[in-house]
């Protein structure tokens, strides 16, 4: 499911039966906003939601999915949630085991944060264990389709391992992340569909290399060597890194010949200038990586404004939302590549969910070595308050966060749907990466579960 851009058509069935097209009509439609008044609709005379709602457990978990749509002026519809998480938590102990299983996913995350392929996986198993209005052919259809697309993925993710393993950058910075699977995995959640083949490519290869670049700010360089890294990639200039450190030397060559590759793949296309956004993006990238290198080197804590005008750049979302564009064709316009360096609000939403996520679930670690002071500690200093407080305020913002991104896809722009969902899906797989551990860097359990599901498991 993804947010509707358009106006809606009210919904005028009965409020006391859940109609199929009433919710239908909330949760899927592809044109239609969610708007407060479909929600009224479920109230009685003295504004609270009906009692009687709550003997419809699948309407029931609809109506809380679809007040997840919602933004910043559709108060009613955070009414909705708290209504229908507390019935639905009621009634947990009282379901069938695939009916129950199905309420806990979407009180744990509801539908619109999910990612899309993972999800069409779990309903494929859900739709399956249905006693009731279960049709055959499109169960066969559905597990047919997985199927023939997770063959591609896997014929990808064998092609970029090839390529990852030639490039020896792991063998070269042996302090460095290897992770090419799991940057698949996070690339799929981007777009699965067999004509973003060729996009998927080379996103994965950016993000990566971005992961490599991370590591090197983040757990080895020196500052003095940073210094030195960050002038080069301001320069560009492959000329110029003989006399750099020799890690640095190897890494940029890999770094520039794989622009270059990106270059002279989108030529024939006309598209080659592309590749000019993405390296702007990957300066300012080194930039925000090498203030906050300074900031560790210091034991410098700022505010969480300044924290965030820093961090909400090296969290690499920006630079990963071009990256998503590249292999997009005709959907991605120089028009659209200027509207991105303007950081519009669709883009900055998500990068507040992926680093406050991120330093949500990495604080006490990080606090235990020498690290860059994460937002959480940044508003305990300013805010003085607990830590278990200053968490709780950062997820408040990325709630809001959320709804900031349902309000851009919802509003009129002559930016594409498709393009305005990268920066949306790149939110979703914080929910699947982050949500209670870091489970990029520790992959080897959760992670690893969700990744066999995709591109090892048969349906």
């Amino acid at each position: 499911m993804q947010p509707a851009r358009g106006s809606s058509q009210r919904c005028r069935s009965s409020v006391g039966a859940f109609p199929p097209k009433c919710l239908g009509r909330l949760l899927h439609s592809v044109r239609g906003r969610t708007r407060s008044d479909d929600f009224n609709k479920f109230k009685d005379a003295d504004g609270q939601f009906r009692s009687s709602l709550g003997s419809n457990v699948k309407g029931l978990l609809s109506l809380y999915d679809a007040a997840y749509v919602g933004t910043h002026a559709d108060a009613v519809l955070e009414e909705a949630i708290t209504f229908c998480k507390h019935q639905l938590q009621h009634k947990m102990d009282h379901l069938e085991s695939h009916l129950a299983v199905e309420v806990a996913r979407a009180l744990e995350t509801p539908l619109i944060r999910r990612m899309r392929r993972l999800e069409a996986s779990k309903f494929i198993t859900f739709y399956e264990a249905l006693n009731e209005a279960q049709n055959d052919l499109i169960l066969e259809l559905a597990k047919l389709d997985f199927s023939v697309l997770q063959s591609l993925h896997q014929d990808e993710i064998r092609n970029l391992s090839v390529w990852w393993k030639e490039l020896g950058l792991i063998q070269s910075l042996n302090f460095a992340r290897d992770r090419m699977v799991e940057c698949y995995f996070w690339i799929l959640g981007v777009y699965y569909e067999p004509c973003f083949s060729h996009a998927r490519r080379m996103m994965t290869k950016v993000i990566a290399l971005l992961s490599v670049l991370d590591d090197i700010y983040d757990s080895y360089g020196t500052l003095e060597e940073l210094e030195l890294l960050t002038n080069a990639i301001q320069r560009w200039d492959i000329n110029s890194v003989g006399n750099l450190p020799q890690y640095i030397k190897v890494y940029l060559v890999a770094l520039m010949d794989t622009y270059k590759e990106f270059e002279d793949e989108l030529v024939g296309e006309g598209r080659s200038y592309h590749v000019h956004y993405l390296k702007e993006e990957l300066k300012m990238v080194s930039l925000a990586y090498f203030e906050e290198a300074k900031w560790r080197n210091e034991g410098y804590i700022p505010t969480l404004e300044e924290h965030l005008r820093v961090s909400l750049i090296s969290c690499g979302y920006n630079i990963l939302t071009c990256a998503s564009f590249l292999g997009m064709g005709h959907l991605a316009t120089k028009e659209t590549f200027d509207w991105l360096k303007h950081f519009p609000k669709i883009v900055k939403a998500s990068t507040i969910i992926c680093r406050l996520m991120s330093d949500i679930v990495a604080y006490e670690f990080e606090e235990k070595r020498h690290h860059i002071a994460s937002t959480v500690q940044s508003y305990v200093k300013e805010y003085g308050v607990s830590n278990e407080k200053a968490c709780q305020r950062l997820k408040d913002m990325i709630n809001d966060a959320w709804k900031v991104m349902n309000e851009e896809c919802l509003r009129p722009t002559i930016i594409p749907l498709q393009l305005l969902m990268s920066s949306f899906n790149l939110s979703r797989v914080m929910e699947t990466y982050y949500k209670y551990s870091d489970g990029y860097t520790e992959s080897s359990s959760a992670t690893k579960d969700l990744i066999s599901l995709l591109l090892m498991e048969c349906i």
